[in-house]
């Protein structure tokens, strides 16, 4: 695949050579749509970003895995469900459970994957208005010690994209009260629930923190001048969702930020 040239490249982060020896893949599947914007947004925070394709057997020796967004299969039978069986998701889930839990992002399409694949509990439905929903979209963090939001502060409230039809989380109460209770609700939606998600739920992570599902879209966040403003006085700026990336790279580099 030939890399195309990065559009505003002067207000990437600044580049780190400690960081670009970190190498995140980035999931296509048929119908994945977001796969170059997640690429691009783990260049813009100074690592390399490597394709692995569904249909791999190995994962490339990569640190970290970003599952992005689209229609996996055009979400036949269910958003997720088919994805959930491609050769390269079973060394994923392997490599996530192993005791190195290997960091792993599913955005939007990537979560519904994640909790089909179990890795995540709960479920993806359609939205309960039954419409396409579009728009940027308040998040409150709530917990900032997942391998994903290390560079983040529990409280702070940022705007990133949201896109989607089958974005309402489920799950039970037992499961819902469990994932309170361990901190494992990651994200919730601020001033608007846009879905009908259980408890404003819009993220969540595994036990061990390095899994991490989300329905809103970071990677359409990362770059002055192309992202979401904050509204009614409410999140941050418009690279919001880059603190994603650079957590996950500090994570796998170590040392000062």
């Amino acid at each position: 695949m030939t890399e195309l040239p990065l559009i505003g490249e002067a207000v990437a982060v600044a580049a780190e050579p400690r960081l670009a020896g970190a190498r995140i893949g980035v999931v296509t599947f048929p119908g994945t749509l977001d796969d170059r914007d997640a690429a691009r947004a783990v260049r813009l925070a100074g690592g390399t970003a490597v394709p692995l394709w569904h249909a791999d057997t190995a994962l490339a020796d990569v640190d970290a895995v970003v599952i992005p967004g689209g229609f996996s299969y055009g979400d036949y039978l269910r958003a997720g469900a088919i994805a959930r069986f491609a050769p390269l998701m079973s060394k994923i889930i392997d490599a996530a459970n192993s005791d190195a839990k290997l960091p792993v992002l599913g955005i939007c399409n990537g979560f519904q994957i994640l909790t089909e694949s179990h890795l995540l509990p709960g479920s993806m439905i359609k939205n309960d208005h039954l419409k396409f929903m579009c728009r940027d979209q308040v998040l409150r963090v709530e917990n900032s010690n997942t391998a994903w939001t290390l560079d983040y502060e529990a409280g702070q409230e940022i705007t990133v994209p949201l896109k989607n039809q089958d974005g309402q989380y489920i799950a039970d109460e037992k499961v819902l009260d469990a994932l309170e209770a361990e901190g494992r609700v990651v994200f919730r939606y601020v001033g608007f629930n846009p879905n009908g998600s259980r408890r404003d739920i819009a993220g969540i992570s595994n036990a061990a923190g390095n899994v991490v599902g989300l329905m809103p879209h970071p990677e359409h966040a990362v770059e002055i001048g192309f992202g979401p403003e904050s509204l009614d006085g409410i999140g941050g700026s418009d690279t919001d969702g880059l603190g994603f990336f650079t957590s996950v790279l500090n994570k796998i580099v170590g040392g000062a930020k």
